[in-house]
């Protein structure tokens, strides 16, 4: 089997996205690698697809119960034999997975690195084959990054244990410092590093003043009925209030937190994903691993601790490649809470989590598009003017106001005050107040003190803010006091004007609807009904059946044939079986109550050189008919005897005859076997060789099944 028929075959994809198929070869020549690609990029692929093409045995380290569990059942669901070892499986199915393995049954184990240093695992994998270690969410083992875990660390001394092994490191969110501190502590031999867009084209990004949170998040909730989505809160206590008031306004919700118990935390967990809670407020305990893809928005009630946590929780949005929305309210007093945490920390500690936040402000209070400082983080750069998916990026010019004489006032006083104080001091002594601070340090004496009562304070408040992100002033982020810049000075001279908003910003948002697919919205309803109907039969949740995306193209082609089916996306040969009929059913009756007609999905098709594919395959083929054999035009063409047998395909396909019997030479199956591949090609068709592999109950090698379908093809020419 190769990388492409694997992808559509088993996964139902067309095409790989980008890197995906430069990474796949990277580890199937053994070479290590580093990959950093976004949450939803589709890195589980890249080492999946080599873990079926790979004779022995892929591992997987992964450091959460609920994503080996996740990724186990997709797999399972795909026909492929993977298995994990935890603490969760009981003694009896812990054994069961153990024989899999020891029988070479298991092409993928995922494993905790906690169960992974083990003696008795050690011991078990010591007996197999061992090709691929691959190593989930890898920035665990920097100390640089957001959520280390010293066990990470012993992974370099196990893989040790294994010869010829190939080591594939993956993670989300990595600055250049942790991927250089990842390939160093995994001990990789020359790894070759992928670094993919860290850039979320589908996620609308806004930041908002925390103002009133709860009318805030209830007034964007109800733009969003029926969708799932994630409200992070900074702790327990605020997630079970707003649960509670979520609860009691009827929405569809549920708490999750570390105070919750073990059998709470994990029924919550499940509603989630199989959509019979649509919301979870939730502390950044919930998240990690979890592979919902239909998760529709991310509201941050508080702010996290730094860009990577921010970049990893709304990189659980949109994983279907929807559009999905992530909103983010801020509020100043979040900084100082965190700050006392982080000023519990070791000094070391201490001076990265600083930094951490820093860049994480500096972000929340940026005044262009959302995605140049975010990717900036990352060590990207986005060059883009606009990117159309983002509140900086929305607004409109016409919006603000000349805001230049506030300005001036405001960087006067900071002056007059000495540049040692926060933006509340200054509001203070502008709008003339009497409080305690103002007369101790005779403020009331200067002559900005009063000038600037005609406007609110929450209109100071919101200017200084502005004025921030305009970078006329800067602030430093340990003290909170505020300075004024070259740009501010310029401001003050009176060279330089400045556009704001004088009113205090209001929450704005708009809802985020996915356009690219026209899909009927009552027909992907009743086929949502359907696939949680057969997810709850299995125990399952909905999206390892199909995701949405795979239901919207149904909802909008109206596939009548299994053929046209299996063009939907997600639809591939494996699921096709299993579920294509009952799809179909559904897809007939409405089409037919609603007189809607089957249209043809379309697919972006790659552009190829066709000249010079034919002439190779041509080549080969003619090559063969003057009776040179596979192994003679392997030699002549310097290429390996599967790519030959794979031209001789291509040139049989095309219509032109051969003689197969130097193919029939090679074939080991024997001849009554041979009719029932030929029964096999009949029932299931030529295209994909994984399921007459399956009805052949594996007992016909893949490299016969190769040369078997050139002489199937041959009798259908002749």
């Amino acid at each position: 089997m190769n990388p492409k028929t694997i992808l559509k075959n088993i996964f139902g994809y067309d095409e790989f996205r980008p890197l995906q198929e430069e990474i796949i070869n990277t580890i199937l020549t053994k070479k290590d690698s580093v990959v950093i690609m976004p949450t939803g990029g589709g890195k589980s692929l890249c080492f999946q697809i080599p873990a079926l093409i790979f004779d022995g045995l892929t591992i997987v380290i992964s450091p959460l119960i609920s994503l080996m569990k996740d990724q186990v059942q997709q797999l399972t669901e795909l026909g492929i034999n993977a298995v994990f070892l935890n603490s969760s499986l009981s003694a009896e199915d812990y054994r069961i997975n153990e024989e899999l393995i020891l029988n070479k049954k298991a092409k993928l184990l995922y494993v905790a690195p906690e169960t992974l240093t083990m003696k008795k695992t050690l011991n078990l994998l010591s007996s197999v084959k061992v090709d691929c270690i691959t190593v989930d969410e890898a920035h665990c083992i920097s100390e640089w990054g957001h959520d280390f875990r010293p066990e990470y660390r012993q992974i370099a001394d196990i893989s040790l244990n294994f010869k010829n092994v190939v080591i594939a490191a993956f993670t989300a969110t990595a600055t250049p410092q942790v991927q250089d501190d990842i390939a160093k502590n995994l001990k990789l031999k020359n790894p070759k590093k992928f670094v993919a867009s860290f850039n979320r084209k589908k996620l609308y990004l806004q930041i908002s003043p925390k103002t009133d949170p709860l009318t805030q998040i209830i007034s964007f909730l109800e733009k969003y009925p029926n969708q799932s989505g994630i409200i992070y809160c900074f702790s327990r206590r605020q997630v079970d209030e707003l649960y509670e008031e979520l609860h009691y306004r009827k929405f569809s919700v549920r708490p999750y937190h570390a105070g919750l118990s073990d059998a709470e935390r994990k029924k919550h967990q499940e509603e989630f994903i199989r959509d019979d809670v649509q919301i979870i407020v939730a502390t950044i305990a919930f998240g990690m691993g979890i592979n919902k893809p239909n998760v529709r928005f991310v509201i941050h009630h508080d702010l996290p601790k730094n860009i990577e946590s921010y970049y990893q929780e709304i990189g659980r949005a949109g994983r279907d490649g929807l559009q999905s929305h992530c909103l983010l309210l801020f509020g100043y007093g979040d900084i100082s809470k965190i700050n006392y945490f982080i000023d519990q920390k070791e000094e070391k500690e201490k001076r990265i989590a600083k930094m951490h936040l820093d860049a994480l402000i500096r972000y929340a209070e940026s005044y262009n598009c959302r995605r140049v400082p975010l990717l900036s983080y990352f060590g990207e750069n986005y060059t883009k003017e606009n990117c159309g998916m983002c509140d900086n990026c929305s607004k409109e010019e016409k919006d603000l106001v000349d805001v230049t004489t506030e300005a001036q006032k405001f960087l006067s006083c900071i002056k007059r005050t000495g540049e040692i104080f926060g933006a509340m001091h200054i509001v203070d002594v502008l709008r003339g107040s009497k409080s305690q601070k103002v007369i101790d340090k005779n403020h009331h004496l200067l002559s900005t003190y009063g000038i600037g009562k005609d406007i609110s304070k929450e209109q100071w408040l919101s200017l200084s803010r502005q004025f921030i992100q305009r970078n006329i002033i800067e602030k430093d982020y340990e003290y909170g006091s505020i300075k004024v810049t070259e740009l501010g000075k310029e401001v003050l001279k009176g060279t330089s004007k400045v556009k704001g908003k004088l009113t205090a910003e209001e929450f704005k948002y708009k809802t985020q609807k996915d356009i690219s697919l026209d899909y009927d919205n009552e027909l992907f309803l009743l086929l949502k009904f359907k696939r949680k109907e057969i997810a709850d039969k299995s125990s399952v949740p909905p999206y390892v059946i199909f995701p949405d995306k795979t239901l919207m193209e149904m909802a909008t082609y109206f596939p009548q044939t299994e053929e046209t089916l299996n063009r939907i996306h997600g639809v591939g040969t494996q699921k096709l079986v299993k579920y294509g009929q009952t799809f179909l059913n559904v897809i007939r009756k409405y089409a037919f109550d609603n007189s809607k007609e089957e249209k043809l999905p379309v697919k972006k098709i790659k552009k190829v050189k066709p000249l010079k594919s034919n002439k190779r395959f041509m080549e080969i083929g003619n090559a063969y008919k003057e009776c040179f054999s596979v192994e003679e035009l392997s030699a002549k063409f310097a290429i390996q005897p599967k790519t030959i047998i794979s031209h001789l395909t291509t040139y049989v396909r095309e219509g032109n005859k051969i003689n197969t019997d130097l193919l029939t030479d090679l074939i080991e199956t024997n001849e009554e076997k041979q009719k029932e591949v030929f029964a096999a090609f009949e029932k299931l068709g030529v295209n994909y060789l994984r399921p007459v592999f399956d009805e052949l109950e594996e007992t016909v090698s893949y490299d016969d099944l190769h040369i078997l379908r050139i002489c199937y093809l041959k009798k259908i020419i002749e």
